[in-house]
């Protein structure tokens, strides 16, 4: 019993580490309707970010977000004008555009980097909670506890203020948005900005945890594109709950099968999930056409 609850546990708590990561993918794609095979790159970016905070002013990467999260809005926002506006009518070239983004990050760091890994260090790390018999590390707790914090402010964003709500009219129908003088292009702006910072909070909360390279952020885009589609394309609520179930898969699959076989388990999952509701656990039909419907 012992055993099944620590797999539980990790669990839950590998799920919040995909959570974190598929919102702010969920997000640009129920709005631009994008897959950004880029997203984790930001989160390396954060990672990295959260590395240079700590080496110029010492820093706890916990605190990074304060630096990190606003200059990967920017960064998002750049890119976004710069390199996928000029593609918006062509989404495929788009698409190819995010994955020619990956790979010139990834070499870019590599070159930066020489390929040495870097870690960083928190006053947290080391330091544990009991529930019961288990011991949790602290710093998967602080990463649980700020993705469901995260979702849940992300959600009463889009549902209460005015910018959240010219996003959820231009993901349901950017054609009504616009002769409602919504402007569209600042929107997409503004949502891939808000897609990069949240990936970037995601690696400032996560560089305690792992060692640094510069091909880290495959890591999370293939659990996260999972995550998006077993929640629900467009669905705050999907990614985040979607971020358990391929958590949860993970543990039990590494434990009870073979470690090596877990992310072929985790896609056997997602495919039984599609045949029986292809709109993922919380999306609505149709969603891949009309974007954000679900902000529960």
């Amino acid at each position: 019993m012992l055993d099944v609850l620590n797999i539980l546990t990790v669990g839950v708590l590998l799920g919040g580490i995909y959570a974190i990561v598929a919102v702010g993918l969920n997000l640009i794609f129920g709005v631009i309707r994008v897959v950004n095979f880029a997203q984790g790159e930001f989160v390396t970016f954060g990672l990295y970010g959260a590395y240079a905070a700590q080496i110029a002013t010492g820093m706890d990467p916990y605190l990074a977000p304060l630096i990190v999260v606003p200059v990967l809005f920017v960064l998002g926002a750049v890119i976004y004008i710069v390199i996928l506006r000029p593609l918006q009518n062509d989404p495929m070239m788009q698409v190819f555009a995010t994955f020619g983004i990956l790979m010139v990050s990834q070499n870019a760091i590599l070159a930066l980097t020489g390929g040495v890994a870097y870690s960083v260090q928190s006053a947290f790390i080391g330091m544990s909670v009991s529930l019961g018999p288990i011991q949790i590390g602290l710093s998967r707790v602080i990463v649980l506890a700020v993705a469901t914090l995260v979702t849940a402010a992300v959600a009463l964003y889009l549902r209460h203020t005015r910018n959240g709500k010219a996003i959820r009219a231009v993901a349901q129908d950017r054609t009504a948005a616009r002769l409602m003088g919504i402007r569209v292009e600042t929107v997409y702006t503004l949502t891939f900005g808000i897609g990069a910072a949240l990936a970037g909070l995601a690696g400032c909360l996560l560089s305690p945890l792992y060692t640094m390279t510069p091909q880290i952020g495959m890591n999370f885009i293939l659990p996260a594109f999972a995550v998006v589609v077993l929640g629900g394309l467009g669905s705050v609520l999907g990614a985040f709950v979607g971020g358990f179930v391929v958590g949860l898969t993970e543990a039990l699959a590494g434990f009870y099968l073979d470690p090596a076989l877990k992310h072929a388990v985790i896609f056997i999952v997602f495919i039984a999930v599609l045949v029986v509701r292809p709109s993922g656990l919380f999306g609505v039909a149709g969603a891949e056409e009309v974007g954000l419907r679900d902000q529960n």
